[in-house]
């Protein structure tokens, strides 16, 4: 299973216009990229937060407690405020932001900024809208395909090594979530524009 993949194959057409004009972005195509790649990010930063035991006992632990997956069943929905779920932690998009990606929020938000054309704001209003998205396909993967504490690592680090050989860039995105304040990684990213996170050799 590639959770990477199967995020992105929840970005339909419709969800984008809608998505597009939650932010107030000029073009579908400018809100695809960024979505694809705030997607990429987040799952990078999830696999580098499960490269510790500690790190994927917190993981599967919030899994189990705030996202059971139910919100992919309406995205939209749920993802645009048109729905709510009982538990409020589930669609809390700052507060998931916070654990996966903590003080490289910013340097991400830029780092897509310049690559789509996009400003910080409304990439910030994207992360903080498909943030919830991520965990549930992990809690989605975690009911009906046994994923534990024992392999959620390697089922974000296959995702991710999965992409990075599709696409070289991938392995920069990495990069960039292990540097401290490395400007030129960020720029490496934000060079290669949309077409990366559009999927485009």
């Amino acid at each position: 299973m590639n959770v990477i993949e199967l995020l992105q194959g929840q970005l339909d057409d419709n969800l984008i216009n809608q998505l597009t004009q939650h932010i107030g972005a000029e073009s579908t195509e400018q809100t695809q990229a960024a979505a694809s790649g705030i997607i990429s990010t987040l799952v990078a930063g999830l696999n580098k937060n499960a490269a510790t035991p500690e790190g994927a006992n917190a993981l599967v632990s919030a899994i189990d407690r705030d996202h059971d997956g139910s919100i992919l069943e309406d995205v939209a929905g749920f993802l645009l405020g048109n729905k709510q779920t009982a538990n409020t932690s589930t669609l809390n998009g700052a507060g998931i932001l916070g654990h996966i990606l903590g003080g490289k929020q910013s340097g991400v938000s830029d780092m897509l900024s310049k690559a789509t054309g996009l400003d910080s704001a409304q990439i910030g209003k994207l992360m903080i809208s498909l943030a919830p998205m991520v965990l549930a396909a992990l809690g989605k993967a975690r009911s009906q395909q046994s994923v534990s504490v024992d392999n959620i690592g390697d089922l974000l680090s296959g995702s991710v090594k999965s992409q990075a050989n599709q696409q070289q860039e991938m392995g920069i995105l990495q990069r960039f979530l292990d540097a401290d304040g490395d400007g030129s990684v960020m720029d490496d990213i934000a060079n290669m524009g949309m077409k990366f996170f559009l999927n485009r050799k």
